[in-house]
């Protein structure tokens, strides 16, 4: 199998747009239809692996860590997740379209050693802000130690505008509400957005930007927002 060879296709829910999962040999990609290049594949995900130590690096001695990850993709953030929490975390990735979950628990699920396996993990089937915007009657229920937002293509949102509202600040005022003290909102997106940091900083975050590549030392750049709560 030298040539990509597409495996299956699903509409994200609430829109029109196809995603495409293809294989060659042993990578994977996911792909939108009609759009030029790769929307994730498996060779690159440096950038996911950074999201999750920025997020999760002050976490490993934290008894009980609470951790949303908002977007599956290939499981690499949520296999990042997983190495820097302990055994008693609980970790909550949602995911929108069915299939990618459908797609992680088949053979795309090698790629990241299967984290959607691991009795930490529990999957939410639907939009990540219809999380945040929840209100449990437990307000511990409702809180979280880091929240990772893995979601589009960041700010600049690309396959679903509902996506747009976790960018705006009301999203982010619903995203500092749902964080305990000193917690933490990382952010990927595909590049830089100072009118973005600006919003994260009238939010109430303090905000620092960290640009890394695709691949270790190469590949595109991207920049992962790291947002703390005071």
């Amino acid at each position: 199998m030298d040539h990509w060879i597409t495996i299956e296709t699903s509409i994200i829910p609430g829109s029109k747009v196809e995603l495409t999962l293809l294989q060659r040999n042993d990578d994977f990609s996911i792909r939108i239809a009609g759009v030029p290049g790769d929307l994730m594949n498996s060779r690159m995900h440096h950038s996911e692996d950074e999201l999750a130590k920025f997020g999760c690096n002050r976490l490993s001695s934290i008894k009980n860590a609470r951790v949303l990850v908002g977007g599956l993709g290939m499981g690499f953030t949520l296999a990042a997740v997983l190495k820097k929490v302990g055994v008693s975390a609980k970790v909550t990735v949602a995911e929108l379209v069915p299939a990618v979950v459908e797609w992680n628990r088949g053979r795309l699920g090698q790629c990241a050693g299967r984290p959607i396996n691991d009795n930490r993990t529990q999957i939410h089937l639907g939009d990540v802000a219809n999380l945040l915007k929840r209100k449990s009657v437990k307000l511990q229920d409702d809180q979280f130690d880091a929240i990772l937002l893995d979601v589009d293509n960041g700010p600049e949102a690309m396959t679903h505008s509902d996506n747009e509202w976790l960018y705006s600040l009301m999203g982010l005022k619903n995203i500092y509400e749902k964080l305990m003290p000193k917690g933490i909102v990382a952010i990927w997106s595909a590049s830089a957005n100072p009118t973005f940091t600006k919003r994260l900083k009238k939010t109430g975050f303090n905000v620092q930007e960290h640009i890394v590549r695709a691949r270790p030392g190469k590949g595109s750049r991207h920049t992962i927002f790291v947002a703390q709560k005071d």
